[in-house]
């Protein structure tokens, strides 16, 4: 899944193909097609895992014993070191799962494929407006609040047009994102 998802996102969706997968991973096409039966099959399940992995560190995030202007901080670094360390999960997020939504249409369409991370940062923002730190506001507002900043923050890092390094970023974001959501 990992080399399907950095050739998605490195070629695109559209102009990568099975066999190029295939040949990418030294394995014949059909064997590729015994672990997924079809392109579309591979694609839902790369974002899925991507969910899955980011959603395990943001809940890591929301059991912290911590004030929730830490918490911003951590989920925002937790976000960054993904964006470091496993590039092509957030890449394949911001330049094919939400660039190729008529791909996701079937069983993956809205947040079904994103649940583990939506679900977290509603824990999150929750929590926080429970507590009387956050406001209570719209949850899309809140979530777009949150991701935006992440998503745009490595899209321009990907782009190389940062300034200074990725995780130089993180207090000031995390710091942009608590006055936006708090009270």
């Amino acid at each position: 899944m990992r080399v399907a998802c950095k050739l998605f996102a490195e070629k695109g969706y559209h102009n990568t193909t099975i066999p190029d997968i295939a040949r990418a991973l030294n394995m014949s096409v059909g064997n590729l097609y015994n672990y997924f039966p079809s392109k579309e099959e591979l694609a839902k399940e790369i974002m899925l895992y991507t969910s899955k992995l980011l959603g395990e560190k943001l809940r890591k995030v929301n059991e912290l014993n911590a004030d929730f202007k830490e918490k911003s901080r951590q989920l925002v670094r937790s976000f960054i070191e993904t964006a470091l360390e496993e590039p092509e999960l957030i890449n394949y997020f911001l330049k094919v799962y939400l660039v190729n939504r008529e791909v996701f249409k079937d069983g993956c369409a809205g947040f079904a494929c994103v649940s583990e991370v939506v679900t977290e940062i509603m824990i999150f923002v929750s929590d926080g407006v429970e507590k009387g730190v956050f406001r209570n506001q719209d949850f899309f507002t809140a979530f777009v609040t949150i991701m935006g900043p992440l998503g745009g923050i490595v899209f321009l890092y990907n782009e190389g047009l940062l300034e200074k390094s990725l995780p130089e970023y993180i207090d000031e974001l995390a710091e942009n994102i608590w006055k936006a959501l708090g009270v």
